[in-house]
């Protein structure tokens, strides 16, 4: 099946404007921008045809050519990535069999997370999106649940059924558990990763769906899909090792710039 993976990017984010050109220093003292990080990620996955930043600033267009990245130049309608993943899509034909949504603020993805995530939408045919999960240890719960307490938007969580069909995600954290946990201890807690891949039929008809009053409240694109009674497969990632953290406030720079020293990422 053909695979494209598509970088959406604006600069007039709501939390952190211009987000996609803050810059993050590696191990090696090597600085690089979070588009030019999350697109990297998106090169080191197997077994994809296309990558592609999709945008409708000229500043991110500029600065992605500047690294060697293919832009396709989209509306500034769009509500939100999904959106522009599907004008991005159209634009370049539509041909592809599955369309990868790897959100710009999440450099630390490993590629093994996309692969295994379209290695889940191929073997169900029944779902039109996907999108992976990853058990949360102590550590990330507990930073999660400061989060909450401080006022801050974390990450997302995610339910789901005993067939891995979604139930619910929310920036809160869901779902409720009053015990404590080490930092190295596996909890019940599942993080959302922000990685998504679509059937084309499905995001093709994703924009005319009506906005519900979920995706209002909390802000998850995703929702969408299910307040429209269709299903989301999760797809369970493994860490192995690795740290995973995505970049939703100023404050998360430090935190994920220490994680890439930690790992030794470049």
């Amino acid at each position: 099946m053909s695979v494209l993976i598509v970088i959406p990017a604006r600069y007039a984010s709501t939390r952190y404007p211009g987000k996609p050109l803050a810059e993050l220093t590696g191990a090696t003292g090597k600085t690089r921008t979070l588009i030019e990080r999350s697109w990297r990620a998106a090169c080191d996955v197997d077994g994809v045809d296309r990558v592609v930043v999709a945008t409708d600033d000229d500043r991110i267009k500029e600065a992605a050519e500047g690294f060697g990245a293919e832009v396709v130049m989209t509306s500034t309608e769009c509500a939100n990535g999904t959106e522009r993943c599907a004008e991005a899509h159209a634009a370049l034909g539509g041909n592809f069999e599955v369309v990868v949504n790897l959100q710009g603020d999440a450099p630390l993805t490993p590629p093994w997370f996309i692969e295994d995530l379209v290695n889940g939408l191929k073997a169900a045919p029944d779902m039109g999106l996907a999108t992976p999960v990853l058990r949360c240890d102590g550590a990330t719960l507990n930073s999660l649940l400061q989060d909450r307490r401080e006022g801050r938007v974390g990450g997302t969580t995610a339910v789901f059924a005993a067939d891995h069909s979604a139930l619910y995600f929310s920036k809160e954290v869901i779902p409720f558990q009053s015990g404590a946990y080490e930092d190295a201890d596996d909890t019940p807690v599942f993080h959302h990763v922000g990685v998504y891949a679509y059937r084309p039929d499905a995001l093709a008809a994703y924009p005319d769906w009506p906005v519900g009053p979920l995706e209002t409240l909390e802000g998850l694109e995703q929702l969408r899909f299910l307040e429209n009674g269709r299903k989301i497969l999760c797809v369970v990632v493994e860490a192995r090792g690795r740290e995973f953290w995505e970049l939703n406030n100023p404050q998360d720079m430090l935190k994920i710039e220490s994680m890439m020293h930690k790992m030794g990422l470049e």
